[in-house]
């Protein structure tokens, strides 16, 4: 079954990345699995800081997670997939894919602020052209509305 790979984070755009990934999934007959990255600790020689830190990352994950799995279970009738990697999220993720061959789209979100898109979408468009499958980038200010008619 092909699968939509979508990342979990903290940016506002993150949720525009999740609804049309669920859409598409349930439009198409496809799965969704959900990657979240906790980034490196700069401050490794505090190992029991560090590790209380990682398990509070997780719990913050995993609550996110269940809120947009629920969303995704009652409304599309999609069970999604969660993965949490440590490291550099775009390694993270170019891992995630390949690793997992039936992830057909990747889909990121992108940040509609004078920032630009955000780092990872930055990132991964620059080597769009060596991505092992393609990459949606779906704008962080597109309504609901809009989002379903496409999808």
């Amino acid at each position: 079954m092909r699968k939509f790979l979508v990342v979990l984070d903290d940016t506002r755009e993150c949720l525009n990345a999740m609804r049309f990934a669920a859409l598409r999934a349930a439009r198409t007959g496809a799965g969704v699995t959900i990657l979240s990255v906790i980034p490196p600790e700069e401050y490794q020689h505090w190992i029991g800081v560090a590790e209380i830190m990682r398990d509070e990352a997780r719990e913050r994950i995993e609550a996110h997670f269940e809120v947009y799995a629920k969303w995704m279970r009652d409304r599309q009738g999609i069970d999604p997939v969660l993965i949490i990697r440590e490291g550099e999220p775009a390694t993270e993720i170019l891992a995630v894919i390949r690793d997992d061959p039936q992830i057909g789209v990747l889909v990121l979100g992108a940040g509609s602020d004078n920032a630009g898109p955000g780092p990872l979408v930055t990132q991964l468009s620059r080597t769009a052209a060596n991505l092992p499958c393609p990459l949606t980038i779906v704008p962080g200010d597109m309504s609901k509305e809009r989002l379903e008619e496409i999808t």
